[in-house]
């Protein structure tokens, strides 16, 4: 019984909102989008919107390639030539494709050079590896989290430690693991990693882009000074979040008694726009796409719009074993870790930060 109302409940989280203004010198809009490294989908919301203009669509178009690699084995990550050609020049993101985090090895490469394994028990006594134990094991430890520092192994081949995280990859214990791969360095050739992998197999993929637009939508009203809204006259960000959630899984929302899917309308006071625009990007996408992508949105009101406000959502992926910078992630009941940047055209925003109940609070 006590089974059946654990599953019963809602899933909770963590929800961290904040307003700010581009120009201000200690906003961090820049630090929280180059810290969450592994993103699965990016979503648009333009109200009085019909079409993208030249600009935008081309930064929307351009945020691949990223690269999938099968069975790749994990000591490929740690060669002299992996490290020099993409750890030390630019920004290189892995993770690992098709692993439940509660449940398999996971592993994940971070921009800084990190390399975090997420290990059963089993694996990691097997490996040899120092670590320490998951901060979601309970009283019995069945994950241990392994950090290894790229850049510092890297400093050293002829070390006893490089030598024993090799023996453990190579010999010891060898994995392999279906990977999701990215690099960004400006002006370097797109080609350097299939070629780097290509004993492997390894394919470039584009990222899926879904563009559309929404008719007589209604939406909630904001007002960039009020957060947390104001009854009657402004909606808060909790509530515009619940809605936006509604909007991009194109959720009924006219609250009519035939409805039995949704009874979910949109937050009041609202307003009844002609047209939105939704753009939606699905893949492995990186940070620094994600920053130009922001940015382009920022310069949106730098002509007289209708819109007050639009939107830009990041989700990251369920399964990664982290969620910001070094923080560990599980995925509990939901695996969420998310943002969404409110950006109005006075240059204020709204930041909303989502990660489930049991991760660490966001940033």
């Amino acid at each position: 019984m006590a089974t059946l109302r654990r599953l019963r409940e809602v899933p909770r989280h963590l929800l961290v909102c904040e307003k700010s203004n581009f120009g201000h010198d200690k906003s961090r809009h820049r630090h929280l989008v180059e810290t969450h490294y592994h993103n699965y989908r990016v979503s648009l919301l333009i109200p009085e919107c019909g079409i993208l203009s030249k600009e935008l669509k081309e930064v929307v178009m351009k945020t691949g390639p990223y690269y999938f690699v099968k069975d790749l084995p994990l000591h490929e990550l740690i060669t002299h030539e992996f490290i020099n050609t993409f750890v030390k020049k630019g920004s290189c993101y892995a993770l690992t494709y098709n692993t439940n985090i509660d449940e398999d090895n996971t592993v994940a490469l971070l921009p800084n050079g990190k390399l975090i394994l997420s290990l059963d028990k089993d694996t990691y006594e097997e490996t040899g590896l120092q670590g320490r134990p998951s901060q979601y094991s309970g009283r019995k430890v069945m994950k241990f989290i392994v950090s290894i520092d790229l850049m510092d192994l890297a400093s050293n081949l002829d070390s006893k430690k490089y030598g024993r995280v090799s023996w453990s990859f190579k010999e010891k214990k060898p994995l392999k693991f279906d990977f999701l791969l990215a690099w960004h360095q400006t002006g370097a050739e797109e080609s350097v990693m299939m070629s780097h992998f290509s004993d492997y197999g390894i394919q470039e993929r584009q990222p899926d882009v879904v563009l559309g637009m929404v008719a007589e939508l209604r939406c909630p009203v904001l007002r960039s000074g009020q957060l947390g809204g104001e009854p009657g006259a402004a909606c808060g960000a909790r509530e515009l979040l619940d809605w936006l959630g509604a909007v991009f899984s194109h959720t009924e929302l006219n609250n009519e008694p035939n409805n039995f899917i949704s009874t979910y309308c949109c937050p009041q006071p609202s307003t009844v726009v002609a047209k939105a625009y939704l753009c939606t990007i699905t893949g492995f996408i990186l940070p620094e796409k994600i920053h130009l992508l922001l940015e382009q949105l920022r310069h949106y009101f730098d002509e007289p719009k209708l819109a007050s406000w639009v939107t830009l959502s990041v989700q990251g992926f369920a399964d990664s074993p982290v969620s910001w910078r070094e923080n560990e992630h599980s995925f509990g009941k939901g695996g969420e870790h998310l943002y969404n940047f409110v950006i109005f055209s006075n240059q204020d925003y709204w930041l909303q930060m989502a990660v489930g109940a049991d991760d660490d609070c966001p940033p």
